[in-house]
């Protein structure tokens, strides 16, 4: 598996840029860049943060079967949807579910 390959093609099926995941993981743009063109190994630690950005587990990442999944279709979708919305959207987004989960 090209792990690098992989994670760009995660990044934009999702529609997230480098710089929306250098925000969400801590890690620079250019370390994500440097990542997906095979030029950088990641540690599981940074695996763990892209997975955590991508709204997939470590599992679905390095599975290459889309089938696998924890998540319902349902809660991807709103995962995918949540992962496109700037920062003040999201927040309402959650304080609305808070809410409707009280």
């Amino acid at each position: 598996m090209d792990m690098g390959k992989r994670l760009k093609e995660l990044r934009t099926s999702k529609h997230l840029t480098v710089y929306r995941i250098s925000q969400d993981t801590g890690l620079s743009p250019n370390h994500i860049r440097a990542l997906e063109r095979g030029e950088r190994n990641p540690s599981l630690e940074t695996l763990s943060r892209l997975c955590g950005s991508l709204g997939i587990s470590l599992l679905e990442l390095l599975c290459e079967d889309e089938e696998v999944s924890y998540l319902t279709e349902k809660e991807r979708t709103l995962v995918e949807y949540f992962r496109t919305l700037p920062d003040a959207k999201a927040d309402v987004l959650l304080t609305v579910a808070k809410a409707l989960n009280e």
